[in-house]
């Protein structure tokens, strides 16, 4: 049997992104299934999924969908007149999810969007959304989360032709950024729902390369965090930062880093700066110190 190199699920899961956005953006039955315009909805999930559900509720939200709120399963207030509750979930199987579903089952309708076609939440759930296209064998989560976006930007009428288009054109070019490789540190910044991608990057970065980061909302950057700011460390922005702001930053002699694309596709540029900085250190990113596949907790 021929042994896999350090990261290689990671690094195929991550360059088949355009390729599952593409799947995904065409599932008109499952993008039916969420919920309608003007339903009142709470989007749940842990981790990776929770910052997912903080972009979409964004999204659908401003978009003048209905109301619509996003929380940590394990945070969660669903006891508010909510017409629906979407939970998002790779495997399935976390503990808090099946938890907050069971708890809820029957008395709201629950929509779970799920890697895993095998899992107890499917038969949990009102109506189960399902992605094992998307599904993956690295820890670290990349394309199931990016296509479950893509899936819930595609279901509020967004057109994902340009984004899949500078996905594949990331991927398409090597990146020897070394200087970005190997950053001391690094901030993550967004605004509006790439507040969300942020969180998801920094968490990214700490997942596979054990690296110091940090993530904010953009505006809120300037009340303090711009203090770390020095030469050798990094401030990302996903998206169209403040005016001034890179200025603030490079003033500093921090590197100010904004690509003028998608940010989900910049996404998909730091999974893979996130890859190559682990591998340079030695590490797998698809068996991270510390972490398992699901959170399975103990009765």
């Amino acid at each position: 049997m021929t042994e896999l190199l350090p990261g290689a699920h990671m690094r195929e899961e991550l360059t088949s992104q355009p390729e599952t956005w593409a799947r995904a953006a065409d599932l008109r039955t499952e993008q039916a299934l969420l919920p309608a315009s003007g339903a009142r909805v709470a989007v749940v999930g842990c981790g990776t999924s929770w910052f997912m559900a903080q972009s979409y509720a964004f999204l659908r939200e401003s978009s003048g969908q209905g109301e619509t709120d996003a929380f940590a399963a394990s945070e969660s207030f669903v006891d508010r007149g909510y017409d629906a509750v979407v939970a998002l979930t790779r495997s399935g199987t976390t503990t808090e999810v099946l938890e907050l579903v069971d708890r809820i089952r029957g008395r709201v309708r629950t929509i779970g969007v799920i890697g895993d076609e095998t899992s107890p939440l499917v038969s949990l759930v009102d109506d189960a959304v399902l992605l094992p296209f998307a599904d993956e064998k690295s820890v670290v989560q990349t394309r199931f989360a990016t296509t479950a976006l893509a899936l819930f930007r595609a279901s509020l009428g967004e057109d994902l032709t340009g984004a899949i288009d500078d996905a594949a054109a990331v991927l398409a070019t090597s990146d020897d950024d070394d200087e970005l490789r190997d950053a001391e540190q690094y901030s993550f910044l967004g605004r509006g729902w790439t507040v969300g991608l942020a969180h998801e990057a920094a968490l990214k970065m700490r997942e596979s390369s054990q690296s110091w980061t940090e993530s904010y909302p953009s505006m809120e950057y300037r009340h303090g965090p711009i203090a770390i700011a020095a030469p050798g460390r990094v401030t990302w922005q996903f998206g169209q930062a403040p005016e001034g702001l890179a200025a603030q930053v490079e003033s500093t002699g921090a590197r100010f880093v904004q690509h003028p694309i998608d940010p989900l596709a910049d996404l998909v540029r730091l999974h893979r700066v996130a890859l190559d900085r682990a591998v340079a250190r030695g590490l797998d990113p698809d068996q991270p110190r510390n972490l398992t596949r699901s959170v399975i907790l103990d009765a």
